[in-house]
């Protein structure tokens, strides 16, 4: 019979050790009640705060965010993984993408949308380009709302680029964050797109550069948002079915208790995803996708130019997209770019379920999903100070990118740019994402 004994001394001598532990957790969950990305750690309702903030964020103790169990858990899957193209059994971009995209696609598991019909709202001009707002139907939920941008009065084929909204922690809104179609827009876009993207509506930008662009809203945010009316069982925070129905949309406050309860709403739907055998980044690249089948069937799109860019939830979807549909052909990645190892001892608490496939890292490295793209013109944009993700994790994964790029004999397609600063798009990350684009569209 095994006996097993206790030393109460070492107990009581830890006890130390064990309450500065607790006062982490509770800190911890105060600053991610806050957090602009994502699932929060705590259920009570939060205003999403600036990220700037996230210096004061408490460093995890033993050297990873869960304790002991961080360094045996980062050193699971093997490096490279089984399906690396860093994998020495890989002698040729032609023998290993075929297999690593195959084997995605199958862990992301993203469902069959079909084919959708689109509807045209209304067209005018604005700030000198053409606007379209557009809609599409999928087989589930509300219909998919999108706004088609480029140069007035031009007719013939033009380059394109699908651009795709940040995450933000504000999923009442989507396409409206990196676009302007009106002098009247709303306070609290005007307000994120200065906190992101130094007040630029960048989508309008590019498509006075010549592009045709179009911005989709995605499973979950805007007009594919969770119906607060349509949701049983699960009452909390300031937004229950009942009293939202007697709230103002166009009340800001009232916008941000539905944006906090969405937040907490994720962990939810990542559980009922997993469990109808999907998973939330492929739900939401078959979005993705078709909103790029709906930019490619236009007569005004050049498809041997296309492209896709986005910020943080954006550059998260810039990964999937652009590693997996050969039909973007530049790819831009910005402010979503690390390992999963970050993820695992660091980082994962500040991003969305939009982000992880069960099993995916025993295949690929995260930014090998963007490297599944190889040869095509790829732009990774990093900030140094950007508190989402761990600095030397960015650089490794920069370092994996090159190497993928390089055995494939096709250096010059691939670029990481680091910029001073926290999270952001700024008008000199732009600048230097639309010249990338005109290098390999225009």
């Amino acid at each position: 019979m095994a006996v097993w004994t206790v030393n109460y001394q070492n107990v009581m001598e830890n006890d130390k050790d064990l309450n500065s532990r607790r006062e982490f957790v509770k800190k911890t969950a105060v600053v991610c009640s806050g957090f602009p990305f994502l699932t929060r750690m705590t259920s009570e309702p939060s205003k999403t705060m600036n990220l700037t903030a996230m210096k004061n964020i408490p460093k995890p103790l033993n050297g990873s965010m869960i304790g002991e169990y961080g360094q045996w858990a980062a050193d699971l899957a093997s490096n490279p993984p089984k399906l690396s193209f860093r994998n020495n059994k890989w002698k040729s971009v032609n023998d290993w993408k075929p297999k690593a995209v195959e084997k995605t696609l199958e862990l992301l598991a993203p469902p069959n949308i079909g084919e959708v019909t689109v509807t045209i709202h209304r067209k005018y001009i604005y700030d000198g380009l053409d606007v379209e707002e557009i809609s599409w139907q999928l087989p589930y939920g509300e219909p998919t709302r999108a706004v088609v941008l480029k140069p007035a009065g031009v007719t013939k084929k033009l380059p394109a680029v699908l651009g795709l909204h940040d995450h933000g922690g504000v999923k009442f809104f989507g396409w409206e964050k990196i676009c302007r179609i009106s002098n009247d827009t709303r306070s609290m876009l005007m307000e994120h797109q200065s906190q992101y993207y130094e007040g630029r509506a960048w989508a309008n930008e590019i498509a006075k550069k010549g592009y045709v662009v179009m911005v989709h809203d995605v499973f979950a945010f805007a007009s594919r948002r969770v119906r607060l009316e349509n949701v049983d069982g699960i009452l909390w925070g300031h937004c229950s079915r009942e009293d939202w129905q007697d709230k103002d949309p166009a009340i800001d406050e009232n916008v941000r208790d539905y944006n906090a309860w969405a937040s907490d709403h994720e962990t939810i739907m990542a559980k009922s995803l997993f469990s109808a055998g999907t998973t939330w980044p492929g739900v939401v690249l078959a979005e993705d996708q078709a909103a790029l089948r709906v930019l490619c069937e236009r007569e005004d799109v050049d498809t041997d130019r296309v492209g896709c860019c986005g910020l943080s939830g954006g550059g998260l979807r810039s990964a999937y997209l652009g590693g997996l549909d050969k039909r973007i052909k530049c790819a831009v990645c910005v402010g979503f770019m690390s390992t999963w190892r970050d993820f695992v001892m660091n980082k994962s608490f500040t991003h969305t379920f939009m982000t992880y496939a069960a099993l995916l890292p025993n295949y690929l490295d995260f930014p090998e999903i963007l490297g599944l793209r190889t040869p095509l013109p790829t732009l990774v944009q990093s900030s140094k100070e950007d508190d989402l993700f761990s600095l030397s994790e960015m650089e490794r994964a920069d370092k994996m990118l090159k190497e993928i790029y390089a055995k494939a004999g096709e250096e010059d397609k691939y670029k990481t740019n680091f910029y001073e600063g926290g999270h952001k798009f700024d008008i000199a990350m732009q600048t230097d994402a639309f010249n990338w684009f005109d290098k390999w569209l225009a």
